[in-house]
C-alpha cells in the first residue's frame, strides 16, 4: 500500500474535534485523521458490481434515511415465496422459471442485507455504540 500526503483545510471546529480525538486516543493528529477516513469511506470492492455505487453514496446520507434503510425488509410475499423455493429445491429440481425465481429473490435478498449491514455500520461509526446489539 503507498502512502499519499495531502494538504487539507479543515474549519477550526472540525480541527479542534481532531484533536481532541487524538489527545484522548493518544495517537498523532494525522494518524486519528487517516483512521477517520479509513473507516468512513466505503470499501466496497467486494460488493457485486450493481451495489457499488449504492453502497458507497450511502456514507452521505443522512441517519434518519439510514434508519429506514437499517429497519427495511424483504416484503414479507417475497420472502414467503424464496422460503417455498428453497423447500421445492430439496423435494425436487426446478423448473426454470423457478430457478430464475430463486435466484431474483436471492440477488434481491442479498442486496436487502447488504445494505442494511452498511446502514447500521455507518449508524454505529456516527454514534460511537454497537447499534446490531440494541435491535
Amino acid at each position: 500500500m503507498s502512502i499519499q500526503t495531502i494538504t487539507l483545510s479543515l474549519s477550526d471546529s472540525v480541527m479542534s474535534r481532531a484533536k481532541l480525538a487524538a489527545s484522548v486516543l493518544q495517537i498523532p493528529l494525522e494518524k486519528m485523521l487517516a483512521d477517520v477516513l479509513e473507516s468512513a469511506l466505503p470499501t466496497v470492492a467486494d460488493a457485486p458490481p450493481e451495489l457499488q455505487t449504492d453502497l458507497a453514496r450511502m456514507t452521505w446520507l443522512d441517519d434518519q434515511a439510514l434508519w429506514t434503510i437499517a429497519r427495511s425488509e424483504m416484503p414479507s410475499e417475497k420472502q414467503e415465496r424464496l422460503h417455498d423455493l428453497t423447500l421445492l429445491q430439496h423435494q425436487r429440481v426446478l423448473n426454470r422459471e423457478e430457478e430464475r425465481a430463486i435466484d431474483d429473490l436471492r440477488r434481491e435478498y442479498g442486496s436487502t442485507t447488504l445494505r442494511k449491514a452498511r446502514a447500521f455500520a455507518l449508524l454505529s461509526l456516527r454514534s460511537g455504540r454497537p447499534l446490531l446489539a440494541e435491535n
